[in-house]
């Protein structure tokens, strides 16, 4: 495993009558992310917030090219982020405290906090298809490049872990500064992670590590 300091090299927000962000997505240009009773799109150009929509809105948020998918306490709500509407609904997993959510490889990667796991579930129906173990409390999920990476945070520590799909073992792990949780989790495609800091009411952008080239 490697392990070293996040690299923050932006912060969004505060923003206003925001009091913590929650799921964090990117839809390609704007990063999206739930405060409670909104679901709201920042520019992270000019660091404002463009747009919101009213819902339920406590935990993770994904994207998957063209709909929005955000927990909504016991249930997974697909959205049309154009106009808001709910299209859809499916049972998030029962086992209690979902926190984060990705869209990868046609399904969705749901973050259980407590449970120190992440479930693969269909989008249609919300059945599990697998489960992965952690060893830490799991907020944020995402993947980007094959790689599946999430958000820690117990008391004052968080970390970004990126992990082995199959067996859960920690293969790089970026450390927060003491105090700087992460709530959420999505990555740009590219070189950044946007990251949710819970009742900061920011979101963090942290410079995802290049891979050495293989030999």
């Amino acid at each position: 495993m490697t392990r070293s300091k996040a690299d923050i090299i932006q912060e969004l927000g505060p923003f206003p009558e925001v009091e913590a962000v929650h799921g964090v997505t990117h839809d390609g240009q704007n990063v999206w992310f739930a405060s409670g009773d909104r679901l709201n799109a920042v520019d992270p150009g000019t660091e404002k917030i463009v747009r919101s929509i009213e819902m339920t809105a406590m935990a993770g948020t994904a994207f998957d090219g063209t709909h929005m998918f955000q927990i909504a306490e016991d249930r997974i709500q697909k959205i049309d982020p154009k106009t808001g509407s709910v299209l859809a609904s499916i049972p998030a997993p029962q086992d209690g405290g979902s926190s984060g959510l990705a869209w990868a490889d046609g399904a969705l990667w749901v973050g259980q906090y407590r449970e120190r796991k992440i479930h693969k579930i269909d989008p249609e129906t919300g059945a599990i298809l697998r489960t992965i173990e952690s060893t830490r409390f799991v907020t944020g999920v995402t993947w980007v490049d094959g790689e599946l990476w999430h958000g820690t945070w117990e008391g004052d520590e968080s970390e970004l872990r990126r992990i082995d799909p199959e067996t859960g073992a920690v293969l790089t792990q970026l450390d927060m500064p003491s105090g700087m949780g992460i709530s959420g989790l999505e990555s740009d495609g590219g070189d950044r992670f946007f990251c949710g800091g819970g009742n900061s009411g920011t979101v963090r952008v942290v410079r995802r590590p290049q891979r050495a080239s293989a030999a």
